[in-house]
């Protein structure tokens, strides 16, 4: 039997062969204080056992489909990304018999802090638009995760560049909320125009984009 170390090499290998186009880890107990949780009042799951896997699915903007999101349903990139997790779940439980669980992407439904995992798991970098940047896809990555009762041992090879560094500010000048009028990212600007987008009544709604579209960043 593989020590917890080397199965966690071979999840993130079988991960992207199931589809995911990145894909790291992190231990769980680092996600009970990342910067989300500190400003949000600590919602989410609060497990601090184990080691989360995150799965990350590139978005085309070629295929804005994967992005409409529908009440009850999400996106239909998101269900692909819950496929994912499934299929690896399952797997990991029948070749090696350890627990696991698929991370519900809502945080009130007990998941977590998707960007400060992937970040932290060494998969990409914040951007100054409150984005994984992630490099080879830039901004265009969304994200879900599998709990695993496994240790993660060793150095976390969490990212130390600055992506934006350098950058025109392309992202703050195409948000339509002007929701970094006061320098930095405002979720509640940001949430004000998906909150407006949910209350139009429409089946499936094409959530905005526009500062992840305008990033040059690949």
């Amino acid at each position: 039997m593989p020590g917890d170390s080397e199965i966690i090499r071979i999840a993130l290998e079988r991960a992207r062969e199931l589809g995911a186009n990145v894909a790291g880890a992190v231990p769980a107990a680092r996600l009970t204080d990342c910067p989300s949780a500190v400003a949000d009042g600590y919602q989410g799951s609060t497990t601090d056992r184990g080691t989360y896997i995150v799965l990350g699915l590139y978005h085309d903007p070629e295929h804005p489909e994967l992005d409409l999101w529908e009440e009850g349903r999400g996106t239909p990139g998101d269900r692909i990304l819950a496929g994912i997790g499934r299929d690896l779940a399952h797997w990991l439980q029948e070749n090696y018999g350890i627990r696991t669980r698929v991370i519900p992407y809502q945080l009130e439904d007990g998941g977590i802090y998707l960007k400060d995992a992937a970040c932290m798991a060494g998969i990409g970098s914040m951007g100054k638009n409150n984005l994984v940047l992630v490099p080879g896809y830039g901004p265009r990555v969304r994200f879900r995760a599998v709990w695993v009762d496994l240790t993660f041992p060793g150095k976390i090879p969490s990212r130390q560049d600055s992506p934006c560094a350098g950058c025109a500010g392309y992202c703050i000048r195409a948000c339509p909320m002007d929701a970094f009028a006061a320098g930095r990212y405002s979720r509640g600007r940001c949430m004000a125009r998906m909150d407006a987008d949910k209350a139009s009544g429409r089946a499936r709604i094409d959530h905005c984009r526009a500062c992840e579209l305008a990033c040059p960043e690949e």
